[in-house]
């Protein structure tokens, strides 16, 4: 069973093609009606809603098909309903040939939204030119291939291997230091700092008359 696009997809492509129940020349100046369908369209042509959501059916699987067997990398949901939808405006033909589907086939997942934004123009009175409308587009089916799921051609950094330990090495850690200091400084938190300050000095006296005594005890 073919892939179908999701409600997102269909959503963009009603909304950009817009329903015109009375046949109309495009930008272009091709025969449309319906949501933008141009198969044997007769000038002067009226048709129903109904008409209009049965001849998008018929449209979409086409499109559907035609992405579905041209990309041969993985896609999200929201990317292949962009990519239908971008199928759906500028033909089969055009999608096949185009740089876009080279670098995606190629796993550059990145490139999309750049590739779909110079699909901006169209031939107007035999000169291609650039349409705000088809800007715009491009840059809503931009968002749709980068909204929800991703499929990335990224790969996570490997992380390095923990250097060699040596044998009998006991590293001493931040916690190591703090739990053998906490009960000092546990004791101390109460004392004024003058208090503290007397302490260290009669501890420095005591090791210094240690020291001298021990001195004259090994002399």
């Amino acid at each position: 069973m073919t892939r179908m696009v999701n409600a997102d997809g269909l959503a963009l492509i009603k909304q950009w093609e817009g329903l015109k129940l009375q046949a109309y020349r495009d930008v272009a100046g091709i025969l449309t009606i319906g949501y933008g369908h141009t198969g044997g369209v007769r000038a002067g042509q009226v048709i129903t809603a109904d008409q209009a959501e049965a001849m998008l059916v018929i449209d979409l699987e086409r499109f559907e098909k035609t992405v579905a067997a041209l990309v041969k990398v993985p896609l999200s949901d929201n990317q292949f309903a962009a990519l239908v939808a971008f199928t759906f405006n500028v033909g089969e033909r055009a999608f096949a040939t185009s740089t876009l589907l080279r670098k995606l086939n190629a796993a550059d997942y990145a490139s999309v939204p750049g590739e779909l934004a110079k699909w901006n123009k169209a031939w107007v009175n035999g000169r291609l030119v650039p349409v705000d409308g088809l800007a715009n587009r491009r840059a809503a089916e931009a968002g749709l291939w980068a909204r929800g799921e991703f499929v990335s051609s990224n790969t996570a950094p490997v992380a390095a291997p923990p250097g060699p330990v040596e044998r009998n090495s006991t590293p001493l850690s931040l916690g190591a230091i703090a739990g053998a200091a906490g009960p000092a400084l546990g004791a101390l938190a109460g004392i004024p700092w003058q208090g503290v300050v007397a302490i260290a000095v009669v501890a420095g006296v005591a090791a210094l008359v240690w020291l001298l005594t021990g001195r004259k005890a090994a002399a």
